[in-house]
């Protein structure tokens, strides 16, 4: 039975050409526009570590002046040295990561390769298995190296290959900053979208090339970028130990929701305990989200997105508007031919079923020409210069979404004018023959 009504849907789209091309390309307009831009929103707003997201908690406690305090505000966004260094010596999680951004110069000893500048992260030792970085050769370094700020030096596969040519360059020296440092391990390639663990750099940015022990980093005395909010005297060193300064990012896993309760309490412990000992003047007041709560938090998809998700939805819909009036011209336009139909014994079931099927042929064809439309869209967006949009791409569930996006916007367009066609009486339509 569907075989047959098929064959009339092909049999009415030879008879009404130009008007199931216009059909076609209304649908596969709306549908290129709003795959377009959902298919940029959902690589935007996805969970960057779903196997760890509702485990990894970033920190924020409260220990700036009582300059310019409004009570229930939020805390700073991220925490001072004195207070990164000392939850990381307490260890309360089940681990637990400072960290900060920074550049630095390479100077490889490979011949034709000059020297140049790479992003790097300051980290501790818990970065590697807490975020679940992928490396290609070797492995991270360990506390002990940690705490005897050790010369090593975790790389990505990029400037692997830039520096040594590939292959496996663990216990190579590698020299950053005029220092030799050596390399324990190569990254694979990695690139959590948005790089939550570092909201205040670049969200979508590339890999840093760089992966340093953040004890090292500051006994050397190495530059740091990303923002800084200080709020007395620091004697000339902001990133010193006792600064008033907050720079560093403090990330913490808890496997349990009673270990994150736990750990909150005992972040507000610590806070009324710096509080008594005069440095913190302000009240406590302390924060713990997760992964996807903390992404939240920041409205981490880019605003002109959203406004191009919202208008490709809104266009998707006015295309629609005119499939449904085109849909309803077509099939009125056979009233005779329904009537007939109807004369002989066709239900009014059967019509409607067919006019759905036409609706649903006509889309199928719009969701062909609207992934083309998609891809071409997709295309455009990842020549725009921010950092998200070389991430744009169409996968398969969102290419299986297209189709069936497509269709189902068909069939209900065809919903109004298939129920308009079963309402024609056949008396009338005969009568006028």
């Amino acid at each position: 039975m569907f075989a047959y009504y098929c064959n009339l849907a092909l049999r009415s789209f030879r008879r009404d050409k130009a008007l199931t091309v216009l059909m076609v390309l209304a649908i596969a307009l709306g549908i290129g526009a709003c795959m377009t831009t959902l298919t940029t929103f959902y690589v935007l707003s996805g969970d960057p570590i779903p196997t760890k997201s509702s485990n990894l908690y970033y920190v924020q406690l409260d220990p700036a002046e009582m300059n310019d305090y409004t009570p229930g505000e939020e805390p700073s966004q991220q925490v001072t040295r004195y207070d990164a260094e000392a939850l990381l010596r307490e260890k309360r999680g089940d681990r637990q990561a400072l960290m900060t951004g920074g550049g630095v110069s390479v100077s490889p000893e490979r011949e034709g390769v000059v020297p140049f500048v790479a992003d790097a992260r300051y980290t501790s030792a818990d970065f590697f298995p807490m975020f679940e970085v992928p490396l290609l050769y070797g492995q991270g370094w360990s506390a002990k190296e940690d705490e005897a700020r050790a010369r090593v030096a975790v790389i990505s596969r990029s400037l692997n290959d830039k520096v040594f040519g590939g292959g496996d360059s663990t216990g190579k020296q590698l020299r950053i900053d005029q220092t030799d440092f050596t390399v324990v391990g190569v990254v694979e390639e990695w690139r959590p979208t948005p790089r939550f663990y570092d909201m205040n750099s670049d969200r979508y940015g590339a890999l840093e090339d760089v992966f340093l022990p953040f004890t090292t980093s500051r006994d050397l005395e190495m530059g740091r970028n990303g923002s800084m909010d200080c709020w007395g005297d620091s004697d000339g060193d902001a990133t010193g130990p006792n600064a008033p300064c907050v720079w560093i990012q403090y990330w913490v896993e808890l496997d349990t929701p009673a270990k994150a309760a736990a750990y909150k309490d005992y972040l507000v412990n610590y806070s009324d305990q710096q509080r008594a000992a005069g440095r913190y003047k302000r009240p406590t007041n302390v924060r713990l989200r997760n992964v996807m709560e903390w992404l939240e938090f920041n409205r981490v998809v880019p605003t002109d997105v959203v406004m191009q998700l919202w208008l490709g939805i809104g266009f998707l819909l006015v295309c629609l508007v005119n499939t449904v009036g085109l849909l309803l011209a077509k099939f009125l336009r056979r009233g005779s031919e329904i009537g007939v139909r109807r004369a002989l014994g066709a239900s009014r079931r059967a019509i409607f079923t067919q006019c759905l099927v036409e609706a649903g042929a006509v889309g199928l064809a719009g969701g062909i020409l609207g992934l083309g439309l998609s891809l071409l869209g997709l295309w455009a967006v990842r020549q725009q210069p921010s950092s998200y949009a070389q991430l744009a791409h169409l996968d398969l569930g969102m290419l299986l979404l297209t189709f069936a996006l497509s269709i189902v916007a068909s069939v209900l367009a065809g919903l109004l004018p298939a129920w308009r066609a079963m309402q024609v009486t056949p008396a009338i339509q005969l009568k006028s023959q």
